[in-house]
């Protein structure tokens, strides 16, 4: 079997790659002009190769769970960072350092312990898609890297963008949501900021690993094609536009093949046809094999020992020197690990540690900044928000507000300094504890409401509450919904009788404030009771002063949704979640019918009305949106218009632009082809141009490898959510047009 990489052929042209060689201790340490920062890194990574013994290079692709762990009876390597999620051996005489990797996402995270570690936590992944801010996304990223450095950390497992295929997923509040340009862009920017404070970032979960029930035996079924232009178009974009070091496999199998075994797609789909350089990591128990694995493309077993057996320890060195995987796909593997390293800095920028030198003060703010910017007002009946000064006896009830906000579960897990504000909370292990972040709405709004008197329900008894309602000016309901890694929830109801109680809150006083801390979308029976929603999603370490902003008007709401709200799980592809609950080991089937018609796409296709459409938003100013003009410039659709303030203060609009063709068949009946957040005051306006990418114009054809664009007239609509009627549009003329799978133009042949 031949294996070859770009890296591995610039080994070839200068001569310097090894043979296979038996001798297994480590040789005296060379001159070393792999550490000539002026060199490229594929050179640099060529040339400490060559210089590398077997075991050297076998060092390298064996990775170690950092912490102790009495559920796997293990102890963490000596040189791992304490409860730290991942190790790997350095070569020290030839001056590579060690992998000191870390669960992230939304922060530092920390393996639970008595020592765990105390950092910042931006708001989950969804509010972040929710800001559709690209800028804001990188600086978020470039914060986290910043506190990883300090923690002494050089590689992030942060980057994750599995869309929002199933929304009771117990894990999307980690990730950017249903719209693979959408997801794809966020989460790009974010791994560009990462790596921009020379720290490696993850791109995960390659692919398809979109529900935690039986997440490591399920096989997913689902057309090339279709495939092409959902998960792995949301990857591919995150991927070009991040360009991580890193890949992380995902647990799932995907047509018949565990995805970290998966030939097409790790050889084929991302180092070929993406041109993928660094390297790919299993997720932490995902490894199923040596030669198998080795072959199809994994570069690094990750996490032992949460794999049956050391996969790529001892047997994998037999596989070598017996010629079962080639010697020349290891150097392949040690090359894209080095490789990585020398590009992101991580070898002429050892990390060391020191969490002094972090400013958590401005991280801090960078978090709220953040969550701010996500949050998503979804009703504002009779403009009930912001607070008014006449609203002088505010009840706050329920959603622990008067201790904090609502965390997700699982390894993205950051520990706030200060502690869980409410410890006491169940399940205390994994994928807890469930966590409170001791920033608390109601503290935060009584000292910005000075002349309000505000009282404090928690919510356990509904006619306690009711009453409190009644006799309140207003009432802030905080609902929270806990979700995590390793389950999902049974359906989109608010947990533990919360749609109850504020069925009866509401029932109580209209003039009702629900404030959701969810980690994904929910069912809203109380809705037309409610005199306003806003969804804060899970906010972050500074989530309770984020959210007092929001609902007093220092900052106008700006988020809009990055995923359909579904009125009941009726209208799902799969009413019924495959395989919940789960049993132990099940080989269970996931049959992705409805293909690329995810999310609003499956709503436009079977002409449902959702709760709240994709990219819906209110504001407390006014926006219009007109003079919409497209043309084909340079090869590619462009569209331009004009955003305007029509109203009394400041704000934000998130600009969309839809794409559909008139007569051919795409899966739904239009795509987001481009958005634009922009700024602006009362009164203001600004002109907007978008370019839109061939490939959302594009249905991929599997047999040639091709986005082919087909002849005809495509609707370009300007809009302000996905079922926006108020939007205009405008049609365009386009020629037939061939790209190749990264979205270049191939020129006809005549």
């Amino acid at each position: 079997m031949k294996i070859s990489s770009p890296l591995s052929q610039i080994c070839a042209a200068v001569l310097l790659c090894a043979s296979a060689t038996t001798t297994y201790a480590d040789a005296p340490a060379p001159a070393q002009p792999w550490m000539n920062a002026k060199l490229p890194a594929a050179q640099r990574a060529a040339l400490v190769v060559q210089a590398m013994t077997l075991d050297e290079k076998l060092r390298l692709v064996y990775g170690y769970l950092g912490a102790d762990s009495d559920w796997k009876k293990s102890k963490r390597p000596a040189g791992a960072r304490p409860q730290s999620a991942g190790y790997i051996d350095g070569v020290d005489r030839l001056g590579i350092p060690p992998l000191y990797e870390t669960d992230a996402g939304l922060g530092v995270a920390s393996q639970p312990g008595p020592d765990v570690r105390q950092g910042t936590a931006l708001p989950s992944g969804l509010s972040t898609a929710a800001s559709w801010d690209t800028a804001g996304a990188r600086a978020a990223g470039a914060m986290i890297g910043d506190e990883a450095r300090k923690f002494g950390f050089n590689v992030l497992l942060a980057g994750g963008v599995n869309l929002l295929r199933e929304p009771r997923n117990g894990r999307n509040f980690e990730y950017a949501g249903e719209d693979p340009l959408l997801a794809g862009r966020i989460v790009g920017a974010q791994i560009a900021g990462i790596q921009s404070q020379k720290v490696v970032a993850t791109l995960k979960h390659f692919a398809l690993n979109d529900q935690e029930t039986n997440r490591t035996t399920l096989n997913v079924k689902i057309d090339d094609s279709a495939a092409r232009m959902s998960d792995l178009l949301a990857l591919q974009l995150a991927y070009e536009d991040g360009q991580p070091g890193s890949v992380m496999c995902g647990y799932n199998r995907v047509n018949g093949a565990y995805a970290c075994e998966n030939s097409y797609l790790l050889n084929t789909v991302l180092k070929q046809e993406w041109g993928f350089k660094g390297w790919v990591m299993s997720d932490w128990g995902a490894t199923h094999s040596t030669i198998p694995a080795a072959n199809a493309g994994l570069d690094q077993q990750s996490g032992m020992p949460f794999d049956l057996s050391d996969y790529f320890g001892p047997p994998l060195k037999e596989a070598v020197l017996n010629g079962w995987v080639p010697q020349q796909r290891l150097d392949d593997m040690a090359l894209r690990i080095v490789g990585a390293m020398f590009e992101h800095g991580v070898i002429d920028h050892p990390v060391t540690v020191a969490p002094q030198q972090i400013d958590f003060r401005a991280h801090g703010a960078a978090s709220q900044h953040a969550a701010q910017e996500g949050m998503v007002l979804l009703k504002n009946r009779d403009k009930l928000l912001p607070l008014a000064d006449g609203a002088r006896r505010i009840a706050v009830i329920g959603g622990y507000a008067d201790k904090g906000v609502m965390a997700g579960g699982g390894s993205s897990l950051v520990y706030p300094q200060g502690g869980n504000a409410v410890p006491e909370l169940e399940p205390k292990v994994w994928p807890g504890p469930v966590m409170i972040y001791p920033s608390s709405p109601y503290q935060a709004l009584q000292r910005k409401l000075g002349k309000a008197t505000l009282r404090f329900d928690d919510g356990r008894d509904p006619a306690r509450a009711a009453a409190l309602a009644r006799d309140s000016d207003v009432v802030l309901m905080f609902a929270t919904q806990w979700t995590g890694e390793g389950m999902d929830v049974p359906d989109l109801a608010l947990p533990k009788q919360q749609d109850a109680l504020i069925h009866a809150v509401t029932a109580a006083n209209p003039r009702t404030v629900v404030v959701l801390e969810t980690g994904g979308p929910v069912t809203m029976p109380w809705l037309e009771q409610a005199g306003a929603v806003l969804e804060a999603w899970y906010p972050g370490t500074q989530g309770g002063e984020a959210i007092a902003s929001v609902l007093t008007g220092e900052v106008n709401p700006s988020g809009r949704l990055p995923m359909t709200f579904p009125v009941s799980e009726a209208q799902l592809p799969r009413p019924k979640l495959d395989g919940y609950p789960e049993q132990a080991d099940a080989r269970i089937e996931v049959d992705y019918h409805e293909g690329a018609a995810v999310g609003y796409k499956w709503f436009d296709l079977k002409q449902q009305t959702p709760l709240f459409p994709f990219g819906f938003g209110l504001s407390y100013t006014e926006f219009a949106m007109l003079g919409l003009r497209a043309e084909v410039r340079d090869g590619r659709l462009q569209a331009s218009f004009e955003v305007r303030n029509t109203g009394k203060l400041a704000g934000k609009q998130v600009a969309q632009i839809y794409v559909a063709p008139v007569q051919a068949r795409w899966e739904a009946p239009k795509r987001l082809g481009g958005f634009s957040k922009v700024s602006l005051a009362a009164g203001a306006r600004t002109s907007v141009s978008l370019s839109v990418d061939p490939r959302l114009l594009a249905t991929f054809d599997s047999a040639s490898k091709r986005w082919q664009v087909a002849a005809g007239d495509y609707r370009v609509t300007l809009a302000a959510h996905a079922r926006d009627a108020q939007a205009s549009s405008v049609v365009i003329h386009l020629d037939a047009a061939s790209y190749d799978v990264q979205g270049r133009a191939i020129k006809a042949s005549h």
